[in-house]
């Protein structure tokens, strides 16, 4: 039986890029099923942008004596590379192959370049962006903010739940999820230093402001009631009036 975890022992997104020109390029994601983190197939010149303490995020948890690079840097350097000298309102349409469908869509670079790292950002291995591997699992490519912000809030949710039956205090007023959102808006804004170093056009920076975008929305709601405009959805659960 079908456990959701794809194909054997791991789950994999075909990203396509298919420029105006007839370029097209493949980018491959392979993830371990178990632990979600990002399969490496083979070893890589790191550049100096890459090193940890290089415009290393405030809040990292990581230990310097432990980790010379930063894991996110590392697993972008061929993201990095190749978008480096695109423009980020160039018109592409990515074909996204996961598990179960297809999705395909026109869509200015830095959009589609945002949707493919951010599988890359979440399962590197930085502890802040961990608690997103859920929604890299359940991947929805090009996700609108509303979209974004009720897949969160309903992970978030279901998470408490896990450490309910677990006998854990549960977070049901999700007061730590604005401050989980904070910490992933940190290591955007500091990864966005270390691609500014680079030489190059703006598609790969752009698409970090993108996700910068998306998790300052969600923490816009979390401050301001955020359930409030996602509540109309839910009436068949309060009776019909």
């Amino acid at each position: 039986m079908d456990d959701g975890r794809g194909s054997l022992d791991k789950v994999t997104y075909n990203y396509e890029f298919v420029f105006k020109s007839g370029v097209r390029k493949e980018f491959n994601i392979e993830l371990d099923s178990a632990t979600l983190n990002l399969i490496q197939t083979d070893k890589r010149v790191c550049p100096e942008w890459t090193k940890l303490n290089f415009f290393k995020c405030p809040n990292c948890a990581l230990d310097e004596r432990q980790y010379e690079y930063c894991p996110i840097a590392v697993n972008m350097v061929d993201v990095v590379d190749y978008f480096s000298n695109f423009a980020s309102f160039e018109p592409v349409e990515v074909i996204v192959t996961a598990p179960e469908r297809k999705y395909i869509k026109q869509v200015t670079l830095q959009r589609g370049v945002s949707s493919l790292i951010g599988i890359y950002m979440v399962t590197s291995g930085c502890p802040f962006l961990e608690k997103l591997k859920p929604m890299v699992r359940f991947h929805l490519p090009f996700a609108t903010i509303q979209e974004t912000k009720y897949r969160a809030i309903s992970m978030y949710l279901l998470a408490q739940y896990f450490l309910y039956q677990c006998g854990s205090q549960p977070d049901w007023d999700l007061k730590k999820l604005a401050e989980a959102y904070e910490n992933i808006r940190v290591v955007n804004e500091s990864f966005c230093k270390r691609l500014r170093t680079i030489e190059g056009r703006d598609a790969n920076l752009n698409a970090l402001v993108v996700l910068d975008v998306f998790a300052d929305s969600v923490n816009f709601s979390i401050d301001s009631r955020m359930a409030d405009d996602l509540d109309y959805l839910f009436k068949g659960y309060f009776g019909v009036k």
